[in-house]
């Protein structure tokens, strides 16, 4: 009988801490910053910043004509895909034509 007690006390150990490392994991998971940079004061680069847009384009989730234009330097988006009829009716996935103003 003294090894069905052992083997309960043993597998309560595991379940405590079982669930002391998955507290442990939901505090540090709360304490990541939201951009997916740096973790409690570490430094990391700035992200896209002066970054070039490649000349094929694929838009991403929330972006707008407006919003590609400014980051990519292209105010003629629309001009250089014939394949965009309606600029409101961008959608993730699309695949554009970028020529960014400089170097024109």
């Amino acid at each position: 009988m003294a090894r069905a007690s052992s083997t309960t006390e043993l597998a309560e150990k595991i379940a405590w801490h079982c669930a002391l490392f998955m507290a442990i994991m939901l505090v540090l998971s709360c304490c990541e910053s939201s951009d997916g940079g740096g973790f409690m004061g570490q430094v990391t680069q700035p992200r896209n910043v002066n970054k070039p847009c490649d000349e094929i384009y694929v838009v991403k989730e929330g972006e707008t004509l407006h919003t590609i234009s400014e980051k990519c330097g292209d105010p003629y988006i629309v001009e250089q895909n014939p394949h965009i009829n309606d600029p409101d009716d961008v959608f993730p996935g699309l695949v554009i034509k970028i020529t960014p103003f400089k170097n024109r």
